[in-house]
Order: structure tokens, then sequence, then C-alpha cells
């Protein structure tokens, strides 16, 4: 009769554990996926500003702040062969 409670005992003790384990799991698969979908979001964010070319009024005082001679067209340019860099990246 203890033995058997014993038995019981592990394998309940296993369930727990597997449990656990597919838990754990579950919880990386979501946390991978958020990852990717927010990766996602970036890259969309920098093609529509790189390729839409829109830029806030205030863009150019902003740049303007940072030492050196920088241009609208050419920060976007930037961006725009950076996304198609990550790009190419990701989809080979």
């Amino acid at each position: 009769m203890m033995m058997m409670m014993m038995m019981m005992m592990m394998m309940m003790m296993m369930m727990m554990m597997m449990m656990m384990m597919m838990i754990i799991i579950i919880i990386i698969i979501i946390i991978i996926i958020i990852i990717i979908i927010i990766i996602i979001i970036i890259i969309i964010i920098i093609i529509i500003i790189g390729a839409a070319g829109t830029i806030s009024k205030s863009f150019r005082k902003y740049v303007s702040n940072i030492p050196g001679n920088h241009e609208a067209e050419e920060l976007q340019k930037t961006a725009i062969l950076g996304t198609a860099h990550i790009l190419r990246k990701v989809l080979t």
C-alpha cells in the first residue's frame, strides 16, 4: 500500500514537472512571437518613413542639433537602403 502511494506521488510529481516544462515552452514561444511582431512593425515603420518621404516639421530642427552636415534626403536614402538590407537578411 505504501509503495503504491509513493509511486502515485512520483507520477504526480512527474506530471507536474511536465506541465511546468510545457508552460515554459509556451511562454518562450509567445516571447518569440512578440519579438517577431515588434521587428515587423519596426521594419514597416522604417519603410513608410523612408519610402513615403514624410518628414515632420520639427525633423530638420532635430537633425540640425546633431554635429555635422546632414540632409533629410540622405537620411531617407539611408533608411531605405538599411531596410532593404534588413529585408534581404531576413528573407534569405
